[in-house]
């Protein structure tokens, strides 16, 4: 089946090279991605990289992070959101570029998989076992991208084969179809791809069975709540979450002892890191750049003793945490160390000029503290107290709020660069979310208390203090388990997908976030079909819409 989005691939390919003492990038461009290209080594390998560059024009852009963050229960608008997105409003529709950007991305590096995979067999220059190790990272690739579509639109366009040429007509396939391929791509590719992301020389960012594992154990436990569930679904997520858990030790993989070490700058690629999406300093093959570092900072170059800088990152403030997630979410910052590793609650004075003055005598002295937010309710009086700004949760702003802290880059070339970061797709500690999550479907609240506490044993504070952050098994349920994937996965752009694999997006917008609750409908839990897909599909039957757009 053709689809109309196509035209033929070009596009800039990433070459991966690594020798006895160093591992790099080398970037190479390539003006087009042909049938007779695909053929050669040099095609083959260039098809690949390029397929892999090409989860730069999803993961860390703005259209990504605005279709998963924001009108949730953990993520509101900020002083600079995309509002008509964020609150569900009437002006929130199928012309989006928000939709048509995921969209888009996703088809076309589809196609480049998909001329990879088949042209594996008749490909020259290469030996068999590399040949099939790169179909296997083209089917990694092709499965996320796929599952990508079919969370956010539900039956999508089933592309299998290579599209070199243009089609003007095209339809959408049964969610069911989509999964099924989904994953048996990724059954082949844990066969055939190496075991670990951290052994034998396994560059960052390439596949590996184990991230090939943890993606087909999400696939099972969406399924499973969709109407294409098969009966042994939820067994199948369990099975393959506990496996990847159980063998992860031999792996080399396994949960860091510091939730705040997980984001540290330069840590992308420690033990728990499956899979990640590598971005580079060169914008010339950084077209659609890693803009995360801006979009959950806070307006603070607009308070007392502050103006911009590389530490504090740049104010987009597109996105502020629901008060469900400061207040309620996040209610035990005793024990639970996650809160305040994962926003920043102190700025310091990095300007004597702003820092404001008592009788020509400033109120503090440069590098002392100008803004503080506790996370807790504070009195007036002792807000009056302080000399510097005390900003209890009821008076956060859209430009005064916590900023979240996982995607700081302080070693970008300057305060207004976007992130050179790679950006952290999956990682072990939502493994046992996983698993926690299919055992309690599976009727096996004692093993989801078992998984859910071995993320929270790391989370507690001070290190070691297991017995105040462990729960029982008759604490887990549905709800707990989305609370607890909230305070370990905050902002990593999975939250939306999140609430509607659990059909729970409604009701938790409408309970938590009173900005997009007022206007959210039921046709809400998909996104509208991009207005340039329809209008281009000329010949044969309309592309349908999403019901409700």
């Amino acid at each position: 089946m053709r689809s109309s989005i196509y035209t033929a691939v070009a596009l800039a390919a990433i070459t991966f090279l690594s020798s006895a003492c160093n591992k790099q990038l080398i970037e190479e461009p390539h003006s087009g991605l042909t049938p007779q290209y695909f053929n050669t080594a040099q095609g083959f390998q260039s098809g690949l990289d390029a397929a892999y560059a090409g989860n730069r024009n999803i993961w860390g852009t703005e259209s990504f992070m605005t279709m998963t963050v924001p009108g949730t229960d953990e993520f509101k608008s900020g002083g600079g959101g995309n509002n008509d997105f964020n609150i569900y409003s009437s002006s929130f529709d199928a012309n989006s570029g928000w939709v048509s950007g995921v969209w888009n991305a996703c088809y076309t590096f589809i196609n480049t998989c998909n001329g990879i995979i088949d042209n594996g067999p008749v490909v020259t220059g290469l030996d068999a076992a590399t040949v099939a190790q790169k179909v296997a990272e083209a089917k990694f690739l092709r499965a996320n991208f796929y599952f990508l579509l079919v969370r956010f639109w539900g039956p999508v366009t089933l592309n299998t084969h290579f599209i070199t040429e243009p089609s003007t007509s095209a339809s959408r396939a049964p969610i069911s179809d989509v999964y099924n391929f989904i994953i048996q791509d990724l059954k082949d590719a844990i066969a055939s791809l190496p075991p670990s992301p951290v052994q034998n020389g396994v560059l960052p960012g390439k596949a590996t069975a184990a991230a090939a594992s943890h993606l087909l154990a999400k696939v099972y436990l969406t399924r499973a709540y969709s109407s294409a569930k098969q009966a042994d679904d939820f067994q199948n997520a369990y099975t393959t979450a506990k496996g990847l858990i159980d063998n992860s030790g031999g792996l080399g993989l396994g949960l860091l002892p510091d939730f705040a070490s997980v984001y540290a700058e330069g840590n992308e690629g420690s033990k728990e890191i499956l899979w990640s999406v590598q971005h580079t300093s060169n914008l010339t093959y950084n077209n659609n750049s890693n803009e995360l570092n801006f979009h959950y900072v806070m307006g603070y170059e607009n308070f007392p003793g502050l103006v911009r800088s590389m530490t504090y990152g740049r104010p987009f403030a597109r996105v502020e945490l629901t008060r469900w997630m400061s207040d309620t979410c996040f209610a035990d910052k005793t024990n639970d160390t996650r809160y305040y590793k994962t926003f920043q609650s102190v700025w310091l004075s990095n300007s004597a000029e702003k820092i404001p003055k008592v009788n020509g005598v400033p109120k503090y002295a440069l590098g002392d503290t100008a803004i503080f937010m506790p996370g807790y309710d504070v009195s007036n009086a002792e807000i009056n107290a302080i000399r510097y700004l005390l900003v209890p949760p009821r008076n956060y702003t859209l430009q005064l709020f916590p900023t979240m802290l996982k995607y700081q880059d302080t070693k970008r070339a300057s305060n207004n660069d976007p992130s050179v970061r790679p950006v952290i797709v999956y990682r072990l500690a939502e493994t046992y979310l996983l698993a926690a999550e299919a055992a309690f479907n599976l009727g096996d609240k004692a093993s989801a208390a078992t998984y859910i506490n071995a993320v929270r044993t790391r989370a507690a504070f001070p290190t070691g203090n297991a017995a105040a952050m462990n729960i029982t098994s008759d604490q887990v349920t549905l709800d707990f388990i989305l609370d607890e994937r909230a305070r370990e996965l905050a902002g990593e752009q999975t939250r939306w997908l999140d609430l509607v694999r659990t059909n729970k997006l409604l009701e938790r917008v409408r309970l938590h976030n009173p900005d997009a609750g007022v206007n959210i409908k039921d046709k809400h839990i998909l996104r509208p079909i991009p207005q340039s897909q329809i209008d281009r599909t000329i010949t044969g039957e309309k592309y349908p819409q999403n019901t409700g757009y």
